[in-house]
């Protein structure tokens, strides 16, 4: 096929067209960040036009924050494998969570980081669209830590009075700092171990059986 004849079968599919900016937005980001990137790049990565760009989207932070909402889809998908068996003890499935997260720090080659952390760190103060939409990203995956802590908090007796949703915001702060540091210090095992002390730290919220 030739490069044009691809060119206007992907012209066709517009669905697939934006997938495919979304795709290279996230990994230009995540490598660089958002100030790093530059539509042209975005394209080059795409195998797009500029035109193409501005078809599906008006500037780069509305692609970012387009790439910020498909992570978080895609974000709770995986962790939803942890709480999607309702029989389970929630608290086994707070484990089976932490393990899925300790699990992306096992891709070759890929070190652990993340999207919604990213643009949070570096966009937050200066651009209100996307630090909202940061901010809605890492409230869900609260809300869903929270909701398993509450249920433990029902099913086993708690050593001391403890707020599930401050220890879910704990949680969420651990693991972004700790895939914050992990890149800056290149160890993945260091986010492992941080993942353990947590498991620890919530297993000692309650009595043992």
């Amino acid at each position: 096929m030739s490069k044009k004849a691809a060119r206007t079968k992907r012209e066709r599919d517009p669905a697939a067209s934006r997938q495919r900016l979304i795709d290279a937005t996230v990994r230009l980001m995540l490598r660089q960040g958002f100030a790093g990137t530059s539509v042209d790049m975005i394209c080059q990565e795409a195998g797009m036009t500029k035109g193409g760009f501005f078809h599906h989207f008006e500037n780069k932070e509305s692609l970012a924050l387009a790439a910020v909402e498909w992570w978080g889809r895609m974000g709770t998908a995986q962790y939803a494998e942890a709480w999607k068996d309702e029989t389970l003890d929630p608290l086994a499935q707070l484990h089976r969570m932490l393990d899925i997260m300790a699990g992306f720090t096992r891709r070759p080659g890929v070190h652990c980081t993340c999207m919604v952390g990213m643009m949070s760190q570096e966009l937050a103060a200066t651009s209100p669209a996307l630090r909202s939409a940061c901010e809605k990203e890492l409230t869900l995956w609260t809300t869903h830590a929270a909701k398993m802590l509450s249920a433990a908090k029902k099913k086993h007796r708690p050593r001391a009075k403890f707020d599930p949703v401050q220890v879910a915001w704990f949680l969420n702060s651990l693991w972004q700092g700790s895939m914050l540091v992990g890149k800056t210090c290149r160890s993945q095992e260091m986010i492992r171990h941080n993942l353990k002390l947590a498991r620890s730290y919530v297993d000692g919220l309650f009595e043992k059986p």
